[in-house]
């Protein structure tokens, strides 16, 4: 497996989510700036409401911001353990372990990215090609680590 290739795809839907983020977030704001007429205090409610969408937007926006800055340290070297950066397989799938950026399809397999937050990666962390684990009673057993 590439790691390297992987990690420039997952780079790549970051900088996809930052870009619609920004976009969406410009979008809202000329609109809220489009109801800022004479029409009185009849429009402060809807105002209102896209300051809210505007702030859950740039929140969002933010978290994306901090899994780039996550994903800026991640390296392509091979990896003996689970740690951040490791490329995982269990029988029950690929985990690469950097930042939740969701599924991605990488020469023809399904690889989940996942945070070192995630439940299922504090329980496997730290562990080796051939130890198993358990999480929500889905039993896994560690088949390769790059």
């Amino acid at each position: 497996m590439n790691k390297q290739e992987i990690i420039n795809i997952i780079k790549a839907k970051a900088a996809d989510k930052i870009r619609y983020f920004e976009n969406l977030i410009a979008e809202t704001r000329a609109s809220n700036n489009d109801t800022k007429s004479s029409m009185g205090d009849k429009y402060e409610t809807g105002r209102e409401m896209l300051q809210q969408e505007i702030n859950n937007l740039q929140r969002q926006l933010n978290e994306v911001l901090s899994q780039q800055a996550v994903l800026q340290k991640i390296t392509s070297d091979p990896s003996e353990k689970v740690q951040n950066g490791a490329l995982v397989k269990t029988d029950k799938g690929l985990f690469y372990i950097a930042a939740s950026m969701g599924e991605i399809v990488f020469e023809n397999q399904k690889i989940m990215t996942v945070s070192a937050e995630s439940p299922l990666v504090k329980v496997m962390y730290g562990k080796k090609t051939g130890e198993t684990f358990t999480v929500n009673t889905i039993h896994q057993t560690i088949e390769n680590i790059w």
